[in-house]
């Protein structure tokens, strides 16, 4: 894994395994605290579950930890309770509503959102938000972490 640059608070990086994701994403936890959003955007097979993974493993989750593609939600139980979507499978906001998912932003945990471009107008302004692309090889992965300051 390497880190390419850091640009005005966007953070750049390279992994070329999935082991290497995992590890970027432990690393990544250390700065999580209650209440923090981490929403996830990339291409199937990019990496966001992989490094969700590390999140969780960073924050001693001892559940195993999947892409809630069916379920849409996973709770895991850490050092911070995680509420991990996956909103590969809605099509509309009214789906998103229906989840809950304005409740669970309000609740004391981290939410991990995969393909959350998809929730977009029910993030809050005050997020992080992590882009998966694939590289030259099958395994490399380019992946930029940017935190958004906004104000709703």
């Amino acid at each position: 894994m390497s880190a390419t640059s850091v640009l005005q608070s966007k953070e750049l990086y390279t992994t070329f395994s999935s082991e290497d994701t995992i590890v970027l994403g432990e690393t990544f936890s250390a700065r999580l605290r209650a209440g923090d959003v981490v929403a996830l955007y990339g291409n199937l097979g990019s990496g966001k579950t992989k490094f969700a993974q590390g999140i969780c493993k960073g924050l001693n989750v001892h559940q195993h930890v999947a892409s809630p593609t069916f379920t849409l939600i996973n709770e895991y139980d850490g050092d911070l309770p995680i509420f991990h979507f996956d909103c590969y499978r809605l099509h509309t906001l009214d789906e998103v509503f229906q989840l809950g998912f304005k409740e669970y932003l309000e609740r004391d945990g981290v939410c991990i959102i995969e393909w959350a471009e998809k929730a977009e107008p029910f993030l809050p302004a005050h997020r992080v938000e992590i882009f998966f692309a694939t590289g030259e090889s099958e395994h490399t992965r380019h992946i930029s972490i940017e935190e958004k300051n906004g104000k709703n």
